[in-house]
């Protein structure tokens, strides 16, 4: 094994598969769920964006789902 590889002269290639991987999805949050997931975030040291999709992805495996209980 070698002490050292150059790895300059080799030509990059991009992920085929890395559309398949996540999907781009505009949302309207409200200020209050952005600043509360920003700031989980900030204490787990991760993305606020990766917060919200592995809390929305644990919803989608579990099929959880929201009660609405709307007033006469």
């Amino acid at each position: 094994m070698r002490a050292h590889y150059d790895f300059g002269k080799m030509k990059g290639e991009r992920n085929p598969y890395v559309t398949a991987l996540k999907q781009p999805v505009t949302m309207r949050l409200d200020k209050a769920t952005v600043a509360y997931f920003k700031a989980l975030a900030a204490e787990l040291g991760m993305p606020y964006q990766s917060l919200i999709n592995l809390y929305l992805r644990d919803c989608a495996l579990n099929h959880r789902r929201l009660e609405l209980n709307w007033a006469p």
